[in-house]
């Protein structure tokens, strides 16, 4: 016979199991149908209209019309597409469902337009918001936090490939004050994981890993630079954290979402025009091509770091949905490389991981995801050791520094 403990365990498996599903489909919905709208907006409406996806013109064109697009969703839709993720971190309370079709139409058309941000936020909100509604109804002595924890752990599951960034993030989160053991506690939340990890492999893969060159050895000398690249990254990082509060509130002194929102992407399409097309999208498949790429210098990395940044900081500011943690990845990406061309001795392995470290800390101030980023993207057990040193005197800076969240506004 079971301990009641594996009985209660093993109650919450099956809504786990479903959930971790559900929220991958979600994710994997909303990702098809934002690939489609992307094809059609950058490949074959250039053709018909015989002009090049690069063109600076088309840039802007396309960036000002997704703004206003996403503007009149927020504007005019029910529950105006949900919260504004400059105002809110990764995780946040269940919000109602009947602003999710709003949201969903959001992310989409920001994704699909060019929009420097991830899913990872707006897709978070929906899936919590249906696991709560659905849970609640169907199971209610469950708790909306224990829904919301099954959703979260699926959702990140499906954005990353594995359950392992769950379990790390929830290690530190679901602390008791009980005596039922912390495996007790993740068991259901690592099952989410696990069931929206495998359901999101079976329709794509998300390609993290970048073709760098193997790490053989760490040395004494490796551990300095890591630690000055990542600080190098934090200071980069900071001045967004400074700008973002301050242009969220100029931006919304326009009080309507079609102005701020279009002329964001205006801006938005400025930007990209001078950063090219490697800085616009989210950035997961776009820092594939900056590894691949054998024609960019120095100047060239660090061009496309700071204009992606600054497009992060004025997409979030301006309101359009979606996340800061892949761009803020991408910037990373971008930094170390940018730093190994300058200074070819450093090994690429150590300049783009604690590059990416750094950045990723500084957006969420979550030692473990950015760890966990910075691992997936160098995937090389001999830079383990150097990353968790690295991470040290990086979280040591940031103790108490301001967080990259603005102040909500009312439009």
């Amino acid at each position: 016979m079971l301990h009641p403990r594996a009985r209660t365990m093993l109650i919450l498996s099956v809504p786990a199991i479903l959930i971790g599903i559900a929220s991958s489909l979600i994710l994997i919905g909303a990702m098809k149908v934002a690939a489609l709208l992307q094809r059609i907006l950058w490949s074959n409406l250039p053709v018909q209209f015989g002009v090049s996806a690069d063109n600076p013109l088309w840039i802007i064109a396309i960036l000002t019309a997704t703004g206003i697009a996403v503007g009149l969703v927020v504007r005019y839709s029910p529950g105006h597409a949900g919260p504004d993720p400059a105002t809110e971190s990764l995780i946040g309370a269940p919000i109602a469902t009947g602003a999710l079709p709003g949201l969903l139409a959001a992310l989409i058309l920001g994704l699909a337009g060019g929009v420097s941000l991830g899913p990872e936020h707006p897709i978070m909100v929906v899936n919590i918001a249906l696991a709560v509604a659905v849970g609640s109804r169907l199971f209610p002595r469950v708790s909306s936090l224990d829904w919301t924890i099954l959703a979260a752990s699926g959702t990140i599951g499906a954005l990353f490939g594995t359950p392992v960034a769950a379990a790390l993030i929830f290690s530190q989160t679901l602390n008791s004050s009980n005596e039922s053991p912390l495996w007790d506690r993740l068991f259901a939340p690592m099952l989410a994981a696990a069931a929206g990890a495998l359901t999101t492999g079976l329709f794509f893969h998300p390609h993290f890993t970048l073709p760098i060159a193997h790490y053989s050895q760490m040395h004494f000398v490796d551990i300095v630079s890591g630690m000055i690249v990542a600080l190098i990254a934090i200071a980069v990082g900071m001045v967004a954290v400074w700008c973002l509060p301050r242009l969220h509130t100029l931006m919304h002194r326009l009080k309507n979402p079609i102005l701020t929102l279009g002329l964001g992407g205006l801006l938005l399409g400025i930007l990209g025009t001078i950063g090219g097309h490697l800085t616009l999208f989210k950035g997961l498949d776009e820092m594939q091509q900056l590894a691949f790429s054998q024609t960019l210098t120095a100047s060239d990395y660090l061009l496309i770091a700071l204009v992606k940044l600054a497009a992060l900081v004025l997409a979030s500011a301006c309101g359009f949905r979606g996340g800061r943690i892949f761009p803020a990845v991408f910037v990373g990406v971008a930094l170390g490389l940018m730093l190994h061309a300058h200074v070819d001795a450093v090994p690429a392995a150590i300049t783009v991981s604690c590059a990416i470290l750094g950045m990723v800390l500084v957006v969420t101030r979550d030692g473990w995801l950015s760890l966990f980023m910075a691992a997936v993207v160098v995937p090389d057990t001999t830079l383990l050791p150097l990353l968790c040193i690295v991470m040290l005197p990086a979280w040591l800076l940031l103790a108490g520094r301001p967080l990259m969240i603005a102040r909500q506004h009312t439009d």
